[in-house]
């Protein structure tokens, strides 16, 4: 299972939830209190799907274009979850920046550079 957080959107928080690469669910909110309503939107999901954390085996976050706050918001819950469950974090950037052909995400003779996030285990 995967679990997609996009917290880019300056209007709403969006949640996903995947299997086999096919959407199972997803979920929105109003970004009003974004910190606050970010870790009960995910809860909610993964209960409605009756999914448990242990099922997740990656979480990929939209890191932008979008606010900074909003981004960091994503970003921190995505990685507090990855490493709280051991699990790899992966950015997901929205479809906009690549249509647009952003420079932070074309690497080198056009190749596409992407971060890859994983816990390590310190001796």
């Amino acid at each position: 299972m995967v679990l997609k957080i996009d917290t880019t959107d300056r209007e709403e928080i969006k949640i996903w939830v995947m299997k086999n690469g096919q959407i199972i669910d997803k979920t929105a909110s109003k970004k009003q209190f974004g910190s606050q309503t970010l870790l009960p939107l995910v809860n909610k999901i993964l209960k409605k799907n009756k999914i448990k954390f242990a099922n997740i085996s990656q979480i990929k976050v939209n890191t932008g274009p979008g606010s900074f706050t909003g981004t960091r918001l994503g970003v921190s819950v995505a990685n507090a979850l990855g490493f709280a469950l051991n699990i790899p974090v992966n950015n997901s950037p929205r479809e906009a920046r690549w249509k647009r052909g952003s420079p932070s995400a074309t690497g080198k003779k056009g190749k596409i550079a992407l971060p890859i996030y994983e816990k390590s285990k310190f001796d």
